[in-house]
């Protein structure tokens, strides 16, 4: 993970943070072609009810939709938390390259359980396990504190009857 990776990711942070404060979960992602483009950026919009409007889900259909094979195959997706097995499932599918996570699977389910969350309805799986052939780097130890602060301010808003 170098400097740039780094940059995106903290524009990943920034779309979660979007997300949170439109009442969704704090999740953002970025599409970046190979030769550094942004091409789309997207947060979280469960909020509404449709529990599969996951960043990493909604930008694996825009690639499949407005990208050739190879330029997928040479993208990189950028994202706040490591991809769920359904987005992990859509990127390979779609073919899509690299992914790049600021905060992994693991540490979400570790400040889940500790804010007493109820446990997520889907198996918590690292992306290798559901595509194995995906390169994957993360999690970036710079921004843990500024996610651990997003998902307890989630969780709080939660707890108090809010968003």
């Amino acid at each position: 993970m170098d400097d740039i990776d780094r940059r995106h990711l903290i524009r990943c942070v920034e779309l979660a943070e979007a997300a949170l404060a439109s009442g969704n979960d704090p999740f953002g992602s970025i599409l970046v072609a190979a030769n550094g483009t942004v091409l789309r950026e997207d947060y979280n919009r469960a909020g509404g009810g449709d529990e599969t409007r996951h960043p990493e889900f909604e930008l694996a259909r825009w690639a499949a939709g407005n990208m050739t094979p190879e330029a997928r195959a040479g993208a990189t997706v950028y994202t706040s938390g490591e991809h769920c097995p359904m987005c992990s499932a859509a990127h390979a599918w779609v073919g899509l390259g690299r992914i790049v996570y600021a905060v992994s699977a693991a540490q979400l389910v570790e400040w889940r359980t500790a804010l007493g969350a109820p446990p997520s309805p889907v198996a918590v799986l690292p992306i290798e396990a559901i595509a194995p052939g995906v390169r994957v780097d993360g999690p970036e130890p710079t921004l843990r504190e500024r996610m651990k602060q997003l998902h307890l301010r989630h969780h709080e808003a939660k707890r108090a009857g809010g968003r």
